[in-house]
């Protein structure tokens, strides 16, 4: 049973930046991407970015110039790094293996 772990959340200052880590327990090569989701209060879950194992990435427009997506396949562990947040990106940010295995989500609060 693989089990995905996120941390890295917090408070951080409008402008400020953060970065979030998934670690994963398991076998996860037979899954096709990691990604990360997010979802505010009040609104549906969306997705923030993902990468497949063979390291294409793709962002939400919203996130894009401002955030990273990576992986340490040695490691089993996925990273967002996230710059110049807004208010608006205050969301828990959950890690996903190709929406079929989905960690209990970390809390991203932007705010001053």
């Amino acid at each position: 049973q693989v089990q995905l772990v996120e941390s890295g959340g917090g408070l951080v200052q409008p402008g400020g930046s953060l970065r979030l880590s998934c670690a994963a327990s398991g076998s996860i090569f037979r899954f096709g991407y990691m990604g990360w989701y997010r979802q505010a209060p009040g609104k549906e879950r969306e997705l923030v970015a993902y990468i497949t194992t063979g390291g294409y990435t793709h962002y939400a427009e919203s996130m894009k110039g401002r955030s990273t997506i990576s992986r340490d396949n040695a490691k089993n562990t996925l990273f967002l790094q996230m710059n110049s947040l807004k208010p608006e990106d205050t969301a828990i940010y959950y890690c996903t293996l190709s929406q079929i295995v989905w960690g209990k989500g970390t809390l991203v609060t932007v705010s001053s």
